[in-house]
């Protein structure tokens, strides 16, 4: 492999080993990189914090109309909180379990950006090329560059809004990424280089360029300079064929069809697991599983796949998500940054999954949920909300507890999952 044979990607390798420890309790470095990730403490969070999350996984299973969850709770100082919740489908059959596959939605955004500046770090491509230099098709984007795409400040407009419906009713269609950006492209543009738009047809782009500059598809890309680096031997763009998430066993994926007369009929949960990536492809087509989510999501923050301070900064000139949000939540480089944390969320049929890390300690949280009705955000809200729990967890015997914070509560994100439930849980007889 190309990476192989750089000296960035020997040194990479070297802290993909030293990762790994980290989230399983030891860690390690090589001569060649200087990335050193905390030392997690082998053992699990106290049992009240873990009672306060799992009633916080069960709440939005309830609000989404999920059967079942997977989570991964890593405090470094305090424990680890790693668990299948529920069942595979609502009639209770198989229980979910913490190895099974699921597609990460919008989390893929962020390693089509780690192939974007593992390329331009290798000097196969610059940042600020013009998107129609690798894109036919889109001249009327000649100001708009490759970083835009990843910073989602092309000013290009959403394809989902136009394409959820084929989505849901023909899974096993395989898109090409143009026609499927097209509908994105073809909204009314924004403002562009100076403000941040939530756009899938951007990733979807920056996918296609980079396939055309290397000559390699997607999935050979992110095996290059993301799953491979980081040993993610669970993580994959796979095949745009139909197909559940692989490798087995995989976490059964669902959604709800409009109820007569509005909202979800949540008693009626059509099996989507078997979809083709296509529908993502560099925007949300990934699949994994939670260890391997986990740690991703640690390495992205403290940007493991870059040599130390590599310019530019990737997550150093953020953007506000929105004028309606608050200043701690901002978005860069494919990723949002909420507090300290660093991360992504969103929904694809099947699934809902969100995981973020704190660069400075290495506290983790990632979750997917079985059922996409409800979208991204209740997954970003559980995400929120865990993290609020599990950052006051009390440092383990031996342990020392660093000054780390959020700036939100567990009860906020808790109000902000009822107040988006699209179902609600059966009446007690």
């Amino acid at each position: 492999m190309h990476l192989r044979s750089s000296r960035r990607a020997r040194a990479v390798v070297g802290g993909a080993v030293a990762l790994v420890l980290a989230l399983a309790g030891c860690s390690a470095s090589t001569p060649e990189f200087t990335y050193t990730p905390p030392k997690q403490v082998d053992g699990a969070l106290p049992d009240d914090v873990t009672a306060q999350l799992q009633a916080a996984v069960d709440q939005a299973m309830v609000a989404t109309g999920s059967s079942g969850a997977v989570v991964g709770v890593w405090v470094p100082w305090s424990g680890e909180w790693v668990t299948g919740v529920g069942t595979q489908t609502a009639e209770g059959s198989a229980k979910v379990t913490t190895d099974m596959s699921f597609r990460v939605a919008d989390v893929t955004r962020m390693m089509t950006c780690d192939v974007l500046y593992g390329m331009a770090d290798d000097g196969k491509v610059e940042l600020d090329a013009p998107v129609p230099k690798y894109v036919s098709g889109v001249a009327d984007m000649g100001d708009i560059t490759l970083l835009d795409l990843c910073n989602g400040t092309s000013g290009v407009g959403s394809s989902e809004a136009s394409v959820k419906e084929y989505w849901l009713n023909t899974p096993g269609r395989e898109w090409a990424p143009l026609q499927l950006a097209s509908f994105g492209l073809g909204e009314k543009r924004g403002p562009a280089h100076t403000t941040y738009r939530n756009t899938d047809a951007g990733y979807l782009l920056l996918g296609l360029a980079l396939e055309r500059i290397s000559g390699e598809t997607a999935a050979q890309l992110i095996s290059q300079y993301v799953t491979t680096p980081l040993e993610l031997a669970g993580t994959s763009l796979p095949a745009p064929a139909s197909a559940a998430p692989a490798p087995a066993p995989a976490l059964k994926g669902a959604y709800f069809p409009v109820a007569e007369g509005g909202g979800y009929d949540c008693a009626a949960p059509i099996d989507i697991t078997k979809s083709s990536s296509s529908i993502g492809f560099t925007e949300a087509g990934v699949v994994s599983n939670i260890t391997d989510l986990g740690r991703y999501v640690q390495a992205e923050a403290r940007q493991a796949l870059r040599k130390e301070n590599a310019k530019p900064a990737r997550f150093g000139s953020p953007l506000p998500v929105s004028d309606k949000s608050p200043s701690w939540y901002q978005a860069t480089g494919g990723a949002y940054l909420v507090g300290s944390l660093v991360g992504q969320h969103g929904w694809v049929p099947g699934y809902a999954t969100a995981a973020y890390s704190d660069p400075a300690t290495g506290f983790t949280v990632a979750v997917t949920l079985n059922n996409s009705s409800a979208g991204g955000s209740p997954a970003a809200y559980l995400a929120w909300q865990l993290a609020a729990i599990a950052s006051k967890a009390p440092a383990a015997k031996g342990a020392t507890a660093p000054d780390f914070g959020l700036p939100f509560t567990p009860e906020q994100y808790g109000q902000s999952i009822v107040d988006t439930a699209i179902c609600t849980a059966p009446a007690k007889e």
